[in-house]
Formats: structure tokens, C-alpha cells, sequence
């Protein structure tokens, strides 16, 4: 189908519907230029939680899509493409973490977003990348913390918040195949440019920044920096909203291992496409359904996050 009509088709059924779309910045071009709303998790969640749509088409991840029915259960909540997972998610199965868990008793369970509703049922809190540290250290110093999936995420808020919580050996493989020859090659390459990087990544990624971040917080850093380069060590998606807000600046992707590519993207995310969003649209499908007494459970950490946030102004 051609871009036009897509784009016009969409444009009509949202007004029809009373649609909204959301997009995460990790979605391909076309669909960040027709989303309503582009964001990170936390925003996404934010987004889902205040919206008067009667329908959310979530650009994203499946987990995303369940986030969003948990916030919102009386509305429907399309995805483009229902096979768009996670390896973060995948990483911790519900079955798995129940079992650690009860092997660790007295522990508090912090469990970042990027898992199933039915691991969210299993936790204390949710967190994201961009609340994460503020939210541990809501918790007292002498707390005993279980935190998944991510162990690099984990092992970074360890190291600012001076905590050793347990944690789950899950990773995203996006964040994961960073090349660190390459990078430091790319760091001779452009000597001014700074080196950001998101907080999934390994830690020798992280040592070798100049600045760590979530999505958002990327963004924001890029904009208030006097740097006019940056090495960008995250999905690549996040690059269009960089340059849209700092057309003057240059965005360079931190490559993979993978000497095919030149850059980095989750191909969960890169499953949907424009044509999908149309389609999704048009036939109301395919629809995140959740449990709802996993729901009914997930919700309370849900909203203990989006409480902790609103009050620390994230």
C-alpha cells in the first residue's frame, strides 16, 4: 500500500474511532511521524494512564501493549504486530522468578517494566530506566532488594546508589551487542563527540561514557549539551527525535559486534510498520488481553511507580 494513502487512512479511522497511538522513539520513522504521542516507558505509562480515547494503538513491545491494558482495562488496546517481544521480558519467565523469589524470602521485588504482566503481579514496584535510582533509594538503605531482569541496569543502579541488590541474569539484547572496538575506533574517529549511553548496556560501555541515561534522558542531554556530536549507544529508533529537536547536531549510532550493521535496532520493534498500524486500526486487532487477576495484582505496582514519579516530578 502506498505511504499516502496509509497515512490518510489512519488519519481518518483515529478521528473515527476516537483512536490515539503511541509510539515508542525505538518505532521506525513513518510511525513516530504519525503517533500522537512519542515517548519511553515511563511516558508511554504516563500517556495511557490520563488519555480519553476509546482506543490505544501501542507502537511498541507486547509488554508495552500489557502495561497500558493494566492502566486502562475498560479501553482496547491494539498492538501493530503481536509477535513484537521483548529478550528482556523472554529473559524472566513468571514460573522462574516466583521460584527465586521464594528461595530469597524477605526481600523486596523491584522489577523493571520491561517484563510480562504476570512477573509485574509477582512485584513490590515497577521501575523504569528513567525512575529507577530515585525509586531504590525511596526504599531504606538497609532493605533487602531483589531487582530484574536487567542485571546491567541493576548493576548500574548498585553503583550509584551504593546498594547490592539481588540480582535476576536477564539482559536486552539490543544493549548488549554494542562493539567496544568500535566504539573506541569511533571515538578517534569524531574526538569531540561525546559518548552517551543507556544504563542496559555493559559495563564497560558505561565506564568508557561521558554521559548514562534513560531514553529520555538521552534526549534531554543531547539538548542541553554544548557538544555538537554524540555517540549514541542505544536502539537506534531514539536518533530521529535527537535530530529532530537538535537538527544542528550530529547523531552517530554506536554500532553492534555484527560487522554487517552500522547500527543498532531491536528487531521486536522493527516489527511494526506503518502498514501494520493502518491495519490494526482498520479491523480493531490484534487486541492485548490480560488476566484479570493477574491484572487486578500487576496494577498495584503500576500505579506505585507512577505515584513515586508524579511526586518526584519524572
Amino acid at each position: 500500500m502506498e505511504k499516502a494513502f496509509l497515512i490518510q487512512e489512519i488519519g481518518r479511522l483515529r478521528k473515527e474511532k476516537n483512536a490515539v497511538i503511541m509510539a515508542h522513539y525505538y518505532q521506525e520513522r513513518d510511525i513516530q511521524e504519525v503517533a500522537d504521542f512519542i515517548g519511553d516507558s515511563l511516558a508511554l505509562a504516563q500517556q495511557a494512564a490520563k488519555t480519553r480515547a476509546d482506543i490505544i494503538v501501542l507502537c511498541g513491545v507486547h509488554f508495552m501493549g500489557e502495561t497500558a491494558k493494566i492502566i486502562c482495562p475498560d479501553k482496547k488496546v491494539l498492538i501493530p504486530d503481536l509477535k513484537a517481544g521483548c529478550s528482556l521480558a523472554d529473559s524472566c519467565p513468571a514460573e522462574a522468578l516466583k521460584a527465586f523469589v521464594e528461595a530469597h524470602p524477605g526481600h523486596t521485588v523491584i522489577s523493571y517494566v520491561n517484563t510480562s504482566a504476570a512477573v509485574k503481579a509477582l512485584t513490590d514496584v515497577v521501575v523504569t530506566s528513567t525512575n529507577a535510582v530515585q525509586i531504590v533509594n525511596s526504599f531504606p538503605k538497609d532493605e533487602k532488594i531483589i531487582f530484574g531482569p536487567d542485571r546491567n541496569l541493576g548493576n548500574y543502579i548498585n553503583s550509584l546508589t551504593g546498594r547490592q541488590m539481588l540480582l535476576w541474569n536477564g539482559a536486552c539484547h539490543v544493549h548488549e551487542q554494542f562493539s567496544l572496538e568500535k566504539i573506541v575506533a569511533l571515538k578517534k574517529q569524531y574526538p569531540q563527540a561525546e559518548l552517551i549511553a543507556h544504563p542496559e548496556c555493559k559495563q564497560y560501555i558505561i565506564e568508557l561514557s561521558d554521559f548514562v541515561g534513560s531514553t529520555a534522558g538521552l534526549i534531554k542531554h543531547v539538548q542541553n549539551s554544548q557538544s555538537q556530536q554524540f555517540i549514541v549507544a542505544t536502539e537506534s529508533g531514539v536518533l530521529i527525535e535527537m535530530q529532530r529537536r537538535c537538527p544542528d547536531k550530529q547523531f552517530i549510532p554506536a554500532p553492534p559486534e555484527d560487522s554487517s550493521c552500522a547500527c543498532n535496532e531491536c528487531s521486536y520493534m522493527r516489527m511494526n510498520t506503518l502498514e501494520k498500524v493502518y491495519l490494526c486500526l482498520r479491523d480493531e486487532t490484534p487486541e492485548i488481553t490480560v488476566d484479570a487477576g493477574i491484572a487486578k495484582k500487576a496494577l498495584r505496582p503500576i500505579e506505585r511507580m507512577l505515584d513515586i514519579s508524579a511526586k518526584n516530578n519524572l
